[in-house]
Protein backbone atom coordinates (compact mmCIF):
# COMPACT_ATOMS: atom_id res chain seq x y z
CA UNK A 1 0.00 0.00 0.00
CA UNK A 2 2.91 2.63 0.59
CA UNK A 3 3.57 1.91 -3.03
CA UNK A 4 0.49 2.46 -4.59
CA UNK A 5 0.65 5.73 -2.28
CA UNK A 6 3.78 7.10 -4.01
CA UNK A 7 2.51 5.99 -7.26
CA UNK A 8 -0.94 7.71 -6.82
CA UNK A 9 0.76 11.18 -5.64
CA UNK A 10 2.89 11.00 -8.76
CA UNK A 11 0.21 10.36 -11.11
CA UNK A 12 -2.41 12.59 -9.23
CA UNK A 13 0.06 15.59 -7.85
CA UNK A 14 -2.61 18.35 -8.40
CA UNK A 15 -5.13 16.15 -5.46
CA UNK A 16 -2.68 16.89 -3.17
CA UNK A 17 -1.44 20.24 -4.02
CA UNK A 18 -3.41 21.56 -1.31
CA UNK A 19 -1.90 19.06 1.22
CA UNK A 20 1.58 20.19 0.11
CA UNK A 21 0.74 23.87 0.13
CA UNK A 22 -0.29 23.95 4.24
CA UNK A 23 2.72 21.52 4.54
CA UNK A 24 4.92 24.11 2.84
CA UNK A 25 4.01 27.18 4.96
CA UNK A 26 3.79 25.54 8.31
CA UNK A 27 6.93 24.03 8.69
CA UNK A 28 8.48 27.10 7.17
CA UNK A 29 6.94 29.09 10.10
CA UNK A 30 7.53 26.41 12.46
CA UNK A 31 11.41 26.10 11.66
CA UNK A 32 11.56 30.40 10.63
CA UNK A 33 10.46 31.11 14.61
CA UNK A 34 12.03 27.78 16.01
CA UNK A 35 15.51 29.17 14.62
CA UNK A 36 15.39 31.78 17.27
CA UNK A 37 16.15 28.84 19.51
CA UNK A 38 18.87 27.89 17.71
CA UNK A 39 20.46 31.33 17.38
CA UNK A 40 19.68 31.83 21.35
CA UNK A 41 21.58 29.41 22.33
CA UNK A 42 24.33 30.21 20.08
CA UNK A 43 28.10 31.11 21.72
CA UNK A 44 28.22 34.86 23.19
CA UNK A 45 24.57 35.90 22.71
CA UNK A 46 23.74 38.19 25.65
CA UNK A 47 20.56 37.44 28.43
CA UNK A 48 18.47 39.82 27.12
CA UNK A 49 18.59 39.05 23.23
CA UNK A 50 18.43 35.25 24.38
CA UNK A 51 15.25 36.52 26.18
CA UNK A 52 13.77 37.89 23.56
CA UNK A 53 14.71 35.31 20.71
CA UNK A 54 13.12 32.82 23.51
CA UNK A 55 9.91 34.31 23.84
CA UNK A 56 9.90 34.56 20.27
CA UNK A 57 10.24 31.13 18.89
CA UNK A 58 7.99 30.10 22.66
CA UNK A 59 5.04 31.66 21.68
CA UNK A 60 4.92 32.38 17.63
CA UNK A 61 5.74 28.40 17.67
CA UNK A 62 2.74 27.49 19.80
CA UNK A 63 0.24 29.57 17.70
CA UNK A 64 2.36 27.88 14.71
CA UNK A 65 2.13 23.92 15.68
CA UNK A 66 -1.94 24.73 16.37
CA UNK A 67 -2.34 26.44 12.78
CA UNK A 68 -0.47 23.68 10.80
CA UNK A 69 -2.32 20.93 12.69
CA UNK A 70 -5.96 22.74 11.78
CA UNK A 71 -4.64 23.96 8.14
CA UNK A 72 -3.23 20.42 7.41
CA UNK A 73 -6.36 18.59 8.97
CA UNK A 74 -8.91 20.69 7.16
CA UNK A 75 -7.41 20.33 3.89
CA UNK A 76 -7.47 16.90 4.20
CA UNK A 77 -10.32 15.70 5.05
CA UNK A 78 -11.80 17.82 2.04
CA UNK A 79 -9.53 15.66 0.15
CA UNK A 80 -10.34 11.94 1.50
CA UNK A 81 -14.39 12.86 1.33
CA UNK A 82 -13.78 13.57 -2.78
CA UNK A 83 -12.64 10.17 -2.73
CA UNK A 84 -15.20 8.57 -1.40
CA UNK A 85 -15.77 6.62 -4.51
CA UNK A 86 -12.21 5.13 -4.58
CA UNK A 87 -12.54 4.36 -1.53
CA UNK A 88 -15.55 1.94 -1.62
CA UNK A 89 -14.24 0.41 -5.25
CA UNK A 90 -10.65 -0.43 -3.18
CA UNK A 91 -13.02 -1.77 -0.13
CA UNK A 92 -14.86 -4.30 -2.96
CA UNK A 93 -11.80 -5.02 -4.59
CA UNK A 94 -10.78 -6.37 -1.78
CA UNK A 95 -8.69 -3.90 0.16
CA UNK A 96 -9.24 -3.97 3.96
CA UNK A 97 -9.51 -0.99 5.81
CA UNK A 98 -5.97 -0.69 7.29
CA UNK A 99 -4.13 -0.94 3.88
CA UNK A 100 -6.47 1.64 3.26
CA UNK A 101 -5.39 3.73 6.16
CA UNK A 102 -1.92 2.89 5.47
CA UNK A 103 -1.99 4.31 1.94
CA UNK A 104 -3.77 7.58 2.83
CA UNK A 105 -1.56 8.22 5.53
CA UNK A 106 1.22 7.01 3.20
CA UNK A 107 0.44 9.71 0.71
CA UNK A 108 -0.08 12.58 3.68
CA UNK A 109 3.05 11.71 5.33
CA UNK A 110 5.47 11.87 1.91
CA UNK A 111 3.84 15.00 0.38
CA UNK A 112 4.48 17.05 3.33
CA UNK A 113 7.60 14.87 3.52
CA UNK A 114 8.33 17.53 0.34
CA UNK A 115 6.65 20.11 1.79
CA UNK A 116 8.82 20.43 4.62
CA UNK A 117 12.51 20.11 3.17
CA UNK A 118 11.34 22.33 0.37
CA UNK A 119 10.65 24.72 3.52
CA UNK A 120 13.93 24.63 5.28
CA UNK A 121 15.41 27.40 2.33
CA UNK A 122 12.76 30.14 2.57
CA UNK A 123 12.87 29.46 6.63
CA UNK A 124 16.21 30.24 7.03
CA UNK A 125 15.80 33.36 4.67
CA UNK A 126 12.51 34.27 6.93
CA UNK A 127 14.70 33.64 10.45
CA UNK A 128 17.44 35.88 8.71
CA UNK A 129 15.07 38.84 8.22
CA UNK A 130 13.29 38.06 11.91
CA UNK A 131 16.29 38.91 13.20
CA UNK A 132 16.63 41.85 11.51
CA UNK A 133 13.70 42.92 12.67
CA UNK A 134 14.67 42.61 16.27
CA UNK A 135 17.87 44.01 15.77
CA UNK A 136 16.21 47.15 13.93
CA UNK A 137 13.77 47.66 17.28
CA UNK A 138 16.58 47.53 19.53
CA UNK A 139 15.08 44.19 20.76
CA UNK A 140 18.12 42.26 20.08
CA UNK A 141 22.09 43.77 20.02
CA UNK A 142 23.40 43.77 16.39
CA UNK A 143 26.30 41.64 16.71
CA UNK A 144 23.98 38.45 16.99
CA UNK A 145 24.03 36.49 14.12
CA UNK A 146 21.20 34.24 12.62
CA UNK A 147 21.96 30.28 13.37
CA UNK A 148 19.29 27.66 12.03
CA UNK A 149 20.32 24.52 13.62
CA UNK A 150 18.93 21.31 14.86
CA UNK A 151 15.74 23.28 16.67
CA UNK A 152 14.54 24.31 14.31
CA UNK A 153 15.14 21.69 11.77
CA UNK A 154 13.39 18.42 14.27
CA UNK A 155 10.82 20.80 15.37
CA UNK A 156 9.66 21.66 11.65
CA UNK A 157 9.95 17.75 10.30
CA UNK A 158 8.33 16.22 13.62
CA UNK A 159 5.29 18.78 14.02
CA UNK A 160 4.56 18.50 10.19
CA UNK A 161 4.75 15.25 9.26
CA UNK A 162 2.90 14.37 12.86
CA UNK A 163 0.04 16.32 11.65
CA UNK A 164 -0.37 15.57 8.61
CA UNK A 165 -0.29 11.27 9.90
CA UNK A 166 -2.49 12.52 12.36
CA UNK A 167 -5.19 13.78 10.31
CA UNK A 168 -4.56 11.89 7.56
CA UNK A 169 -5.75 9.31 9.74
CA UNK A 170 -8.81 10.50 11.80
CA UNK A 171 -10.11 11.78 8.22
CA UNK A 172 -9.86 8.43 6.18
CA UNK A 173 -11.04 6.42 9.78
CA UNK A 174 -13.81 8.52 9.27
CA UNK A 175 -14.10 7.56 5.30
CA UNK A 176 -13.63 3.80 5.83
CA UNK A 177 -16.27 3.38 8.40
CA UNK A 178 -18.57 4.83 6.52
CA UNK A 179 -17.98 2.65 3.34
CA UNK A 180 -18.54 -0.59 5.65
CA UNK A 181 -21.51 0.93 7.00
CA UNK A 182 -20.23 1.72 10.45
CA UNK A 183 -22.31 5.17 12.00
CA UNK A 184 -20.20 6.97 13.96
CA UNK A 185 -21.52 7.70 17.51
CA UNK A 186 -21.76 11.75 17.38
CA UNK A 187 -17.60 12.18 17.40
CA UNK A 188 -17.50 12.07 21.70
CA UNK A 189 -14.13 12.97 21.37
CA UNK A 190 -14.59 16.04 19.29
CA UNK A 191 -17.52 17.27 21.74
CA UNK A 192 -14.87 16.88 24.98
CA UNK A 193 -12.25 18.39 23.08
CA UNK A 194 -14.78 21.46 22.89
CA UNK A 195 -15.67 21.49 26.20
CA UNK A 196 -12.39 21.39 27.44
CA UNK A 197 -11.57 23.86 25.49
CA UNK A 198 -14.02 26.28 26.23
CA UNK A 199 -13.57 25.63 29.79
CA UNK A 200 -10.14 26.42 30.19
CA UNK A 201 -10.92 29.04 28.13
CA UNK A 202 -13.05 30.70 30.55
CA UNK A 203 -11.09 30.38 33.12
CA UNK A 204 -8.29 32.00 31.70
CA UNK A 205 -10.42 34.77 30.81
CA UNK A 206 -11.82 35.28 34.43
CA UNK A 207 -8.47 34.99 35.70
CA UNK A 208 -7.65 38.12 34.33
CA UNK A 209 -9.91 39.78 37.10
CA UNK A 210 -7.47 38.39 39.72
CA UNK A 211 -4.39 40.50 38.35
CA UNK A 212 -3.28 44.12 38.37
CA UNK A 213 -3.28 46.47 35.43
CA UNK A 214 0.87 46.87 35.79
CA UNK A 215 1.36 42.53 36.08
CA UNK A 216 3.84 42.23 32.56
CA UNK A 217 1.44 38.86 31.85
CA UNK A 218 -1.95 40.68 32.02
CA UNK A 219 -2.57 39.89 28.45
CA UNK A 220 -1.40 36.53 28.50
CA UNK A 221 -4.77 35.10 30.19
CA UNK A 222 -7.38 37.10 27.82
CA UNK A 223 -5.60 36.07 24.89
CA UNK A 224 -4.97 32.43 25.57
CA UNK A 225 -8.55 32.19 26.81
CA UNK A 226 -10.22 33.93 23.79
CA UNK A 227 -7.90 31.27 21.45
CA UNK A 228 -9.15 28.47 23.90
CA UNK A 229 -12.88 29.74 23.06
CA UNK A 230 -12.27 29.89 19.21
CA UNK A 231 -10.71 26.43 19.21
CA UNK A 232 -13.61 24.90 21.51
CA UNK A 233 -16.32 26.67 19.00
CA UNK A 234 -14.27 25.49 15.59
CA UNK A 235 -14.21 22.17 17.38
CA UNK A 236 -18.27 22.20 17.00
CA UNK A 237 -18.62 24.12 13.96
CA UNK A 238 -20.65 21.35 12.30
CA UNK A 239 -23.20 21.45 15.31
CA UNK A 240 -22.85 25.68 15.29
CA UNK A 241 -24.35 25.82 11.59
CA UNK A 242 -26.63 23.60 12.00
CA UNK A 243 -28.05 25.89 14.65
CA UNK A 244 -27.73 28.79 12.58
CA UNK A 245 -29.45 27.07 9.97
CA UNK A 246 -32.03 26.53 11.96
CA UNK A 247 -32.36 30.17 13.05
CA UNK A 248 -32.25 31.80 9.53
CA UNK A 249 -34.35 29.59 7.37
CA UNK A 250 -37.54 31.42 7.87
CA UNK A 251 -35.45 34.65 6.97
CA UNK A 252 -34.32 32.96 4.26
CA UNK A 253 -37.45 32.07 2.80
CA UNK A 254 -38.82 35.52 3.03
CA UNK A 255 -36.45 37.24 1.35
CA UNK A 256 -35.70 34.32 -1.16
CA UNK A 257 -38.44 32.07 -2.06
CA UNK A 258 -37.95 28.59 -2.98
CA UNK A 259 -34.02 29.06 -3.26
CA UNK A 260 -33.62 30.50 0.01
CA UNK A 261 -35.41 27.26 1.67
CA UNK A 262 -33.43 24.92 -0.70
CA UNK A 263 -30.13 26.87 0.19
CA UNK A 264 -30.50 26.06 4.11
CA UNK A 265 -31.63 22.21 3.40
CA UNK A 266 -28.74 21.83 0.89
CA UNK A 267 -26.02 23.47 3.59
CA UNK A 268 -27.95 21.29 6.43
CA UNK A 269 -26.92 18.40 4.10
CA UNK A 270 -23.81 19.19 3.61
CA UNK A 271 -22.71 20.88 7.36
CA UNK A 272 -19.91 18.16 8.18
CA UNK A 273 -18.18 19.38 4.60
CA UNK A 274 -18.79 22.88 5.32
CA UNK A 275 -17.47 23.19 9.04
CA UNK A 276 -14.08 22.49 7.24
CA UNK A 277 -14.41 26.31 5.96
CA UNK A 278 -15.89 27.66 9.44
CA UNK A 279 -13.01 26.37 11.32
CA UNK A 280 -10.21 28.99 9.73
CA UNK A 281 -13.54 31.60 9.86
CA UNK A 282 -13.65 31.56 13.38
CA UNK A 283 -10.41 30.96 14.45
CA UNK A 284 -9.31 33.79 12.06
CA UNK A 285 -11.80 36.27 13.12
CA UNK A 286 -11.25 35.21 16.99
CA UNK A 287 -7.70 35.32 17.31
CA UNK A 288 -7.03 38.20 15.39
CA UNK A 289 -9.81 40.62 16.21
CA UNK A 290 -8.33 39.90 20.31
CA UNK A 291 -4.69 40.27 19.39
CA UNK A 292 -4.76 43.42 17.54
CA UNK A 293 -8.09 45.00 20.10
CA UNK A 294 -5.49 44.23 23.21
CA UNK A 295 -2.65 45.13 21.91
CA UNK A 296 -4.25 48.76 20.68
CA UNK A 297 -5.54 48.88 24.48
CA UNK A 298 -2.02 47.89 25.74
CA UNK A 299 -0.25 51.02 23.60
CA UNK A 300 -3.06 53.66 24.50
CA UNK A 301 -2.45 53.08 27.92
CA UNK A 302 1.48 53.19 27.95
CA UNK A 303 0.88 56.35 26.13
CA UNK A 304 -1.70 57.75 28.47
CA UNK A 305 0.63 57.05 31.59
CA UNK A 306 3.42 58.87 30.00
CA UNK A 307 6.10 56.66 30.13
CA UNK A 308 8.41 55.33 27.43
CA UNK A 309 7.81 51.93 25.92
CA UNK A 310 10.33 49.38 27.50
CA UNK A 311 11.87 46.80 25.45
CA UNK A 312 9.75 44.19 26.61
CA UNK A 313 6.40 46.51 25.18
CA UNK A 314 8.54 46.86 22.33
CA UNK A 315 9.18 42.83 21.96
CA UNK A 316 5.46 42.07 22.66
CA UNK A 317 4.19 44.21 20.12
CA UNK A 318 5.90 42.82 17.45
CA UNK A 319 5.09 39.47 18.45
CA UNK A 320 1.85 39.96 18.72
CA UNK A 321 1.45 41.77 15.22
CA UNK A 322 3.73 38.58 13.98
CA UNK A 323 1.19 36.47 15.40
CA UNK A 324 -1.69 38.05 13.51
CA UNK A 325 -0.05 37.87 10.39
CA UNK A 326 0.81 34.32 10.50
CA UNK A 327 -3.10 33.89 11.56
CA UNK A 328 -4.15 35.73 8.74
CA UNK A 329 -2.07 33.81 6.16
CA UNK A 330 -2.59 30.42 7.69
CA UNK A 331 -6.36 31.20 7.99
CA UNK A 332 -6.98 32.36 4.11
CA UNK A 333 -4.38 29.36 3.11
CA UNK A 334 -7.26 26.83 4.74
CA UNK A 335 -10.32 28.58 4.12
CA UNK A 336 -9.41 29.17 0.21
CA UNK A 337 -7.99 25.54 -0.01
CA UNK A 338 -11.80 24.39 1.94
CA UNK A 339 -13.43 26.47 -0.02
CA UNK A 340 -12.00 25.68 -4.04
CA UNK A 341 -11.69 21.97 -3.06
CA UNK A 342 -15.59 21.82 -1.66
CA UNK A 343 -16.90 24.14 -4.50
CA UNK A 344 -14.96 22.55 -7.68
CA UNK A 345 -16.22 19.12 -6.19
CA UNK A 346 -19.35 20.54 -7.22
CA UNK A 347 -19.53 21.03 -11.05
CA UNK A 348 -21.67 17.69 -10.97
CA UNK A 349 -24.20 19.08 -8.60
CA UNK A 350 -24.21 22.66 -10.55
CA UNK A 351 -24.78 20.75 -13.82
CA UNK A 352 -27.63 19.05 -12.58
CA UNK A 353 -29.49 22.62 -11.22
CA UNK A 354 -28.79 23.66 -14.51
CA UNK A 355 -30.38 20.58 -16.07
CA UNK A 356 -33.50 21.27 -13.84
CA UNK A 357 -33.96 24.56 -14.91
CA UNK A 358 -31.77 26.67 -13.22
CA UNK A 359 -29.46 29.57 -15.00
CA UNK A 360 -26.46 29.83 -14.21
CA UNK A 361 -26.70 33.53 -12.05
CA UNK A 362 -28.93 31.06 -9.91
CA UNK A 363 -26.44 29.07 -9.32
CA UNK A 364 -24.31 31.48 -8.49
CA UNK A 365 -26.42 33.34 -6.36
CA UNK A 366 -27.16 29.77 -3.85
CA UNK A 367 -23.52 29.81 -3.87
CA UNK A 368 -23.27 33.74 -2.63
CA UNK A 369 -26.45 32.96 0.08
CA UNK A 370 -24.47 29.93 1.20
CA UNK A 371 -20.97 32.32 1.88
CA UNK A 372 -22.56 35.03 3.24
CA UNK A 373 -24.20 32.42 6.01
CA UNK A 374 -20.84 31.06 6.76
CA UNK A 375 -19.17 34.43 6.95
CA UNK A 376 -21.90 35.62 9.20
CA UNK A 377 -21.70 32.26 11.03
CA UNK A 378 -18.19 31.92 11.58
CA UNK A 379 -17.61 35.70 12.33
CA UNK A 380 -20.17 35.74 14.78
CA UNK A 381 -18.64 32.86 16.62
CA UNK A 382 -15.17 34.13 16.20
CA UNK A 383 -16.06 37.50 17.46
CA UNK A 384 -17.78 36.07 20.82
CA UNK A 385 -14.29 34.51 21.77
CA UNK A 386 -12.56 38.08 21.17
CA UNK A 387 -14.68 39.41 23.37
CA UNK A 388 -14.30 37.62 26.13
CA UNK A 389 -11.15 38.17 26.26
CA UNK A 390 -10.64 41.80 25.00
CA UNK A 391 -13.25 42.99 27.36
CA UNK A 392 -12.28 41.98 31.03
CA UNK A 393 -8.48 42.80 29.29
CA UNK A 394 -9.63 46.33 28.68
CA UNK A 395 -11.91 46.55 32.38
CA UNK A 396 -8.55 45.42 33.97
CA UNK A 397 -6.00 47.56 32.35
CA UNK A 398 -7.67 50.89 31.53
CA UNK A 399 -11.08 50.82 33.98
CA UNK A 400 -12.94 51.06 30.85
CA UNK A 401 -15.34 49.08 29.36
CA UNK A 402 -14.73 49.20 25.69
CA UNK A 403 -11.60 49.57 23.68
CA UNK A 404 -11.28 53.43 22.56
CA UNK A 405 -10.63 52.74 19.03
CA UNK A 406 -13.84 52.02 17.84
CA UNK A 407 -14.88 48.66 15.39
CA UNK A 408 -12.21 49.63 12.73
CA UNK A 409 -10.30 46.44 13.49
CA UNK A 410 -13.05 44.27 13.88
CA UNK A 411 -14.58 45.46 10.68
CA UNK A 412 -11.05 45.12 8.84
CA UNK A 413 -10.83 41.69 10.12
CA UNK A 414 -14.44 41.12 8.92
CA UNK A 415 -13.93 42.61 5.51
CA UNK A 416 -10.73 39.92 4.77
CA UNK A 417 -12.84 37.13 5.81
CA UNK A 418 -15.67 38.28 4.00
CA UNK A 419 -13.74 38.80 0.57
CA UNK A 420 -11.86 35.49 1.25
CA UNK A 421 -14.58 33.26 1.21
CA UNK A 422 -17.10 35.18 -0.89
CA UNK A 423 -14.42 35.78 -3.52
CA UNK A 424 -12.88 32.16 -3.63
CA UNK A 425 -16.54 30.39 -3.60
CA UNK A 426 -18.13 32.91 -6.30
CA UNK A 427 -14.24 32.26 -8.52
CA UNK A 428 -15.03 28.74 -8.24
CA UNK A 429 -18.65 28.36 -8.61
CA UNK A 430 -18.35 30.30 -11.86
CA UNK A 431 -15.58 28.05 -13.35
CA UNK A 432 -18.13 25.06 -12.62
CA UNK A 433 -21.10 26.77 -14.30
CA UNK A 434 -18.71 27.33 -17.72
CA UNK A 435 -18.85 23.53 -18.12
CA UNK A 436 -21.82 22.22 -20.19
CA UNK A 437 -24.97 20.76 -17.88
CA UNK A 438 -25.06 17.60 -19.86
CA UNK A 439 -21.30 17.51 -19.52
CA UNK A 440 -20.53 18.39 -15.79
CA UNK A 441 -23.17 15.41 -14.99
CA UNK A 442 -21.34 12.80 -17.28
CA UNK A 443 -17.72 13.92 -15.96
CA UNK A 444 -18.83 13.65 -12.76
CA UNK A 445 -20.50 10.84 -12.66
Amino acid sequence: MLGLAARSVRQRPGRFLATFLSAFLGAAVIMTFNSMHDTAGAPGVDKTSADTLTTAASVVGGYGTLLVFFAIASTLTVNVRQRTDEINLLRTTGATPAQIKRMVVGEAVAVALVGTLLAIGPAVLGGTVLLDVFKDSGQVADTVDHSFGPIALMSGIAVTLLAAAGAAFLAVRRATNAAAGVRRRGGRARKFASWAALLAGALAVSSTFAMKATDAALMAAPAYGAILLSVGFALVSTSLLRTVLGRVEPLLTALTGVSGYLTVRNMRRRAPELSGILMPLILFTGMATATLYMQAVENDAIKASGLTRSIEDKNLETLNFTVVGIIVVFACVMLINSLYAATAYRVREFGQQRLAGATPAQVLATVAVEGVVLTVTGVFFGTLAALAGILPFTAVRTDGTLPEGGPGIWITVVAIAAAATLVTSLATARRGVRVPAVEAVDLAA
